[in-house]
């Protein structure tokens, strides 16, 4: 995945240097030769990915990056430290002021492209949630979203280990601030991960019977831990292995034997990354939620129908199989509300809609269209078996009354329906229309039946 990166140094041969090698790999590069010119790129949005040199006058590395992470227009940015301090110290105050990684010089060239391309993946699914929270935001459909990140202390980390002075060491390192599951079997940590809602897993690439590298694969490939962050621990020999866990999707690596404070900080970094996405998915989930369910009933709506009914008759059309569709509406529901009152009517409308949804199948869609009308779309059906669906939700609902909530009282129904289908090839609102038109002939029909148009 291509990148735009920024590429921060005082001294124009290590620009040259960095630009050429980044080049070769396909990223697009730009430069700045101190800290506030390059804070101007990053806020102007002109790059992907920060490398930036520590050791610069004015204003150093350190300063740039506490200043990123403070912003709320680039907290987000990933950003490496380039730097000739190799101390623990230094990498420790780096990532305190929100630094995502350290690179030594000279340089490692491989290990510089796969620590960049693994950031470009990580940066292009925090910026697609960050565009879509941001569109519900402006659209009043949800609340802003959040622009701070916390301070990545406290939850539950996984650490999957089984060398017993390993484990012992991190545990006391981490404990004060995080509860630690320790487990020495991979099989099993790959069932508690997805058990859990763990902060972080880390994984030791030296497990005795089996391949950590493959357990975080198979990590990244499970939809419940795809986006909880992965920290390796590897012993120094282990360098094409960290390579390639990287190209992966983990997050982050430490090397053995491993420094607490450091630990610590790293597992703090990717927490704080973890909440900030969480957030936002959590704000699209809302904004999705709201957009398209029916708050009364938990149905879709006609928001959601119409593009999904459009998406299955281009899939009908394409393999030749047909679509029906089915309009359904609750004989006398003013009367309902009019008796009983509308919570009375509420009710009914939830325990409809539960009714119904156990005649069809999972794979059908019920949606409610608004008021007492519903509409339920059956891929893969002719009209023949649409039909005998029909009628068994007909049968269904006029055959039980429906329970109030006080229990001493219950109202019976029926219901009118319509039903036809559509080879595909036409528009979703036309085979709409031809659905409600045969709901129609129900209603003057007599109610409590169901009513078929050919297309």
């Amino acid at each position: 995945m291509t990148a735009r990166v920024l590429v921060v140094d005082d001294l124009l041969p290590n620009l040259k240097l960095l630009e050429a090698r980044l080049t070769a790999e396909y990223f697009d590069v730009v430069t700045a030769t101190n800290g506030p010119d390059a804070l101007k790129i990053c806020e102007k949005g002109g790059c992907d990915i920060v490398l930036l040199d520590v050791m610069m006058p004015g204003m150093d590395g350190f300063e740039v990056c506490r200043k990123l992470k403070s912003d709320p227009t680039t907290l987000h940015l990933p950003v490496v430290m380039v730097t000739a301090l190799d101390q623990t110290a230094d990498r420790v105050r780096g990532l305190e002021a929100g630094a995502d990684d350290f690179l030594t010089k000279p340089i490692d060239e491989i290990a510089l492209i796969a620590r960049v391309r693994s950031l470009a993946r990580l940066k292009h699914v925090v910026d697609e949630l960050r565009n879509r929270a941001a569109t519900s935001a402006n659209l009043g459909v949800i609340e802003a979203m959040r622009h701070t990140l916390d301070d990545g202390l406290g939850g539950r980390i996984l650490l999957v280990d089984d060398r017993a002075n390993s484990s012992q060491r991190i545990c006391a390192a981490l404990q004060p601030s995080y509860d630690v599951d320790v487990n020495i079997d991979a099989n099993e940590a790959l069932f508690r991960a997805t058990e859990q809602d763990y902060q972080v897993v880390i994984v030791s690439l030296g497990l005795a019977r089996f391949d950590g590298l493959r357990l975080c694969s198979q990590l990244r490939s499970v939809d419940r831990t795809r986006h909880t962050p992965l920290l390796m621990l590897a012993d120094h020999e282990d360098r094409q292995r960290i390579l390639r866990g990287l190209d992966l999707g983990v997050n982050d690596y430490l090397i053995r034997p491993v420094d607490k404070n450091e630990f610590v900080a790293r597992v703090r970094t990717q927490v704080r990354h973890k909440r900030y996405a969480d957030s936002l998915r959590n704000n699209l989930q809302a904004a999705i939620e709201l957009a398209v369910v029916d708050p009364l009933t938990g149905l879709n709506n006609r928001r959601y129908l119409e593009p999904h009914l459009g998406a299955l008759l281009d899939q009908a059309a394409l393999r030749g199989r047909p679509v029906s569709v089915m309009m359904l509406d609750i004989d006398h529901f003013k009367q309902v509300n009019d008796t009983h009152g509308h919570d009375a009517g509420d009710q009914l409308l939830r325990s409809f809609s539960a009714r119904v949804k156990r005649s069809v199948r999972g794979a059908d869609l019920m949606c409610r269209l608004g008021g007492e009308e519903f509409v339920v779309v059956m891929p893969d059906t002719n009209l023949t078996t649409a039909q005998i669906v029909g009628e068994r939700i007909r049968a269904a609902v006029a055959g039980n009354p429906f329970p109030l909530d006080n229990g001493d009282q219950s109202i019976r129904i029926t219901v009118s329906i319509g039903v036809t289908d559509s080879p595909g090839a036409e528009l979703p609102t036309s085979l709409l229309k031809r659905a409600d038109q045969a709901l129609y002939r129900s209603k003057n029909g007599g109610r409590n039946r169901v009513t078929v148009a050919a297309a």
